[in-house]
């Protein structure tokens, strides 16, 4: 199989040929955007530049004044599993179908949906292989037909370029052109790190593999809970891999024995919210519990389908800031009454206090009986045929507010219980020992899960993940403390000042938000003047301020400067009052797709107004409505 392209442009098309003589080429028409496959051939492969090399084609992706094929154009190697390559997307290219005689004339929307876009790819971590499904687990690939073509078999959650391939698919389910088959390529945004290792001797391919769901994704504060089609926010599946060979000296592991374990992790699958407003502690709003039952019914059909019975962990605090989500989950699960949904609430931080992490042991103790009736896939390879020994009958479904920092420390401690359990059954490991004996090993296994922890952080908050110290040491200390307390300042910044690009870029990418179809200008500063003028005279203030402390001036003007300062000081504790008092204002809100907890309250003038863009007098309005707290009602 061809494992990158040669592209030919023109002003007329796009040729993406495969190598060797009897290759494909899609050809894509810049005129009329038509798409069409070819033989080598069948059609001349003339260029107006030198034919460059390409990795592949995520897609095509429509914008307000033109399409854009994105082409990869930068890889590396991530590793192998088994036999099979898996790479990591570095570069790509946005190439545009209609070809401009001039770069004079530009159009700012356009170009600030091509921002976006680059600044998704360029952060998003991207993995694919021409040969391995990797938006499935192998217990799944094991159930699957094979003969399928990659895009046919791939689990749509964490099929993160479906939208921008759904050109390609679509021309495929129309006219049953498997050439098509080998260009259209799904990646998986998440965390990928494959290591060759060994303990005892025994020579193992170590993996973990976390697949985002393309379903309710974005950034911490936009994307809390559930959504009516029951997919909620920040739902990772992690899958940790061993592979080995029982009878092989060879130093390449071909993966004869593949063993996994997996894990979930998802927001609570309730309708509620914290409302950014520049204060370090957001408003809490947990509302529509009736309606969130019947979310939450949808969410676990799913999983209940897919994983088995559903062990949810749930590890918010019982008092406090957090307490109503708490409550909020508890009584979904109570409403629905499905005994094969396991709720199991663990006080993170009141079991843990005074640093000791050590004793998530204890949660591990409770669930003790629960994870050996669970198990694990175990599958062996006979040639090309699968043989299933053992299958994962559920799945632990962990959850604290953010899926973050304290569902990493559990994960990873529910994920080392495992693996021991998994090499004391192949015989790699005696019945009394254990992975952590085993210093290099260890040390891989730790580094790996905090890695995994500080992606899928990076991902939904901004920054690396919390407590990661005592994922990576097993130890919790001062130092990891004082860096937790600096991350959160940055995340604080972040969600409030940064966060609203960040989550247009996914809506965008993803298809939540379709430029081509949106007739209006989302882009723009929509407040009031004054309100926009406020941080301007916030730093005129401060500036005056400084420049009165550190110019020199005649000793005689003390009495006229101390007016200057204090007059200074009062505009800028004003500016500050009014900067927080009204914090929604100046909240980096996104501006392609209102956040689903901004509605109108039942009774009023039934307008969905639009507090991100902040349009209107209905958006002033109801920017009043949530500063004063009536939004979200239970």
């Amino acid at each position: 199989m061809s494992t990158h392209l040669n592209l030919s442009s023109t002003t007329e098309r796009y040729c993406f040929a495969q190598d060797g003589p009897q290759g494909s080429v899609l050809v894509i028409d810049r005129l009329s955007g038509s798409i069409s496959t070819a033989s080598k051939t069948s059609i001349s492969l003339s260029s107006d530049a030198a034919p460059r090399r390409v990795y592949g084609v995520l897609g095509i992706v429509a914008l307000k004044l033109d399409r854009y094929v994105l082409a990869v154009t930068g890889r590396k190697s991530a590793g192998r599993l088994g036999r099979d390559d898996i790479f990591a997307v570095t570069q790509v290219e946005l190439l545009p179908l209609r070809f401009k005689r001039t770069s004079s004339v530009k159009d700012e929307e356009e170009l600030e949906y091509i921002a976006l876009l680059k600044a998704h790819i360029k952060t998003g971590p991207f993995y694919y292989s021409h040969t391995l499904d990797l938006t499935n687990s192998i217990q799944r690939i094991a159930n699957s037909d094979n003969s399928k073509p990659l895009w046919l078999r791939a689990d749509e959650r964490f099929f993160w370029n479906r939208f921008a391939q759904a050109p390609l698919m679509d021309l495929r389910n129309k006219t049953n052109n498997q050439d098509l088959d080998s260009f259209i390529i799904p990646i998986i945004y998440g965390f990928l790190e494959i290591k060759q290792t060994s303990i005892k001797g025994k020579r193992l391919t170590f993996a973990l593999i976390s697949r985002r769901s393309r379903h309710r994704a974005g950034t911490r504060y936009f994307t809390r809970g559930i959504d009516a089609d029951g997919h909620v926010s920040n739902f990772n599946e992690t899958e940790q891999l061993i592979l080995l060979d029982p009878k092989s000296e060879s130093s390449v592991v071909d993966g004869h024995v593949k063993l996994s374990y997996v894990q979930t992790r998802g927001s609570v699958p309730a309708y509620w919210a914290e409302i950014n407003d520049l204060k370090y502690k957001p408003r809490m709003r947990v509302f529509g519990l009736n309606d969130a039952v019947d979310a939450a019914q949808k969410h676990f059909e799913e999983q209940l389908e897919v994983y088995g019975e559903q062990f949810c962990v749930n590890l918010v605090n019982q008092k406090g800031h957090e307490l109503p989500v708490k409550v909020a989950y508890e009584d979904v699960v109570r409403k629905l009454g499905n005994r094969d949904v396991h709720y199991i609430y663990f006080d993170f931080h009141h079991e843990c206090k005074g640093m000791r992490w050590d004793r998530v042991q204890l949660l591990i103790d409770q669930l003790e009986s629960d994870l050996i009736k669970q198990g694990y896939c175990h599958i062996e390879m006979n040639g090309k045929q699968i043989i299933t020994l053992q299958r994962q009958a559920s799945v632990v479904r962990t959850n604290c507010m953010d899926c973050l920092d304290r569902t990493n420390v559990v994960q990873s401690a529910l994920a080392r219980w495992m693996l021991t359990r998994q090499l004391r059954s192949l015989g790699v490991l005696g019945p009394m020992e254990n992975v952590s004996q085993f210093g290099e090993f260890e040390s891989s296994f730790r580094n790996m899960w905090a890695d995994n922890a500080n992606v899928v952080s990076q991902s939904y908050s901004g920054t690396g993940a919390l407590k990661t110290d005592f994922t990576r040491t097993g130890k919790r200390s001062k130092e990891g403390a004082a860096k937790d307390g600096w991350n959160s300042i940055v995340r604080y910044i972040l969600n409030n000042y940064a966060d609203g690009p960040r989550q247009d870029a996914y809506d965008l990418f993803l298809g939540n938000y379709r430029a081509a179809d949106s007739h209006d200008t989302p882009f723009g500063d929509f407040r009031p003047v004054f309100v926009q003028s406020v941080p301007y005279i916030a730093w005129s203030a401060f500036l005056m301020i400084v420049a009165a402390i550190v110019l020199p001036r005649s000793p005689n003007a003390w009495g006229s400067m101390k007016l200057f300062v204090l007059f200074w000081v009062a505009v800028l504790a004003w500016t500050l009052h009014y900067l927080f008092a009204h914090g929604l204002w100046y909240v980096n809100w996104p501006k392609l797709k209102t956040p689903d907890f901004v509605f109108s309250e039942p009774g009023s003038d039934g307008i969905n107004s639009r507090v991100a863009r902040l349009r209107s007098v209905k958006s002033t309005s109801r920017l009043s409505e949530l500063e004063a707290g009536k939004a979200h009602k239970a």
